[in-house]
């Protein structure tokens, strides 16, 4: 019997992430989940008008609600271990530890009130320090960063701010995420967030035309 490991979210006939949209190559996949994300995000916050505090459950439902068309273990947490496909990188938070985690990163972020009444330099530097706190569990085997930034975007807003994500490259956010995991270097991110974030009215409704977009992509 061989000990090599079997990563079960994987289809072995392609070699790709089993999913529900017939993709046999990772090309196609992102395709699909670039189509289709993108129109479940717009239409999650046109129906619902969400308001999420950072449970492991708000999370969850994003997950599930943006990917429901592509995967069948939509919205669950993932069971194996991963990390970025770079050379070096680290693992993520390992998978038996996630709802511990989600429960501290939350627990911090009440701490400073969900971001409310901050000025744009302390609330640049403090999302950057919540946004690496729950980046680092990673929950999901794929679709961490889309639910991630849609799940900021909406905590976001009802601080008084909106990001405007299409301003970023994936590159980029992959570059200070990590720099801010492995080196505690939250200079990029920082910079990130005071460029995108601008003032906004968290009483008027979160415009969907921010999500609509395949800025959330990446």
């Amino acid at each position: 019997m061989s000990d090599e490991f079997v990563d079960p979210y994987i289809d072995p006939e392609t070699g790709v992430l089993r999913n529900l949209v017939g993709a046999t190559s990772y090309d196609e996949l992102a395709n699909a989940e670039g189509e289709l994300v993108s129109s479940r995000a717009a239409e999650f916050v046109s129906k619902f008008s969400p308001h999420v505090v950072g449970t492991l459950d708000d999370l969850k439902i994003i997950h599930h609600y943006l990917f429901q068309d592509i995967y069948d273990w939509a919205g669950e947490i993932r069971t194996v271990e991963i990390r970025k496909n770079e050379e070096g990188s680290q693992f993520f938070l390992p998978s038996v530890n996630i709802p511990m985690g989600i429960v501290w990163s939350l627990s911090e972020l009440e701490k400073d009130d969900h971001l409310r009444g901050m000025g744009r330099d302390e609330f640049a530097r403090c999302l950057a320090y919540h946004y690496d706190n729950y980046n680092f569990a990673h929950p999901f085997r794929e679709g961490n960063g889309r639910t991630q930034r849609l799940f900021w975007t909406l905590v976001c807003h009802d601080a008084g701010y909106d990001l405007m994500w299409r301003s970023v490259s994936g590159e980029e956010n992959d570059r200070a995420s990590r720099d801010a995991a492995e080196k505690r270097d939250y200079g990029g991110l920082i910079d990130m967030f005071l460029r995108i974030a601008i003032p906004c009215d968290p009483k008027i409704p979160l415009n969907a035309g921010l999500v609509d977009a395949r800025h959330l992509n990446g």
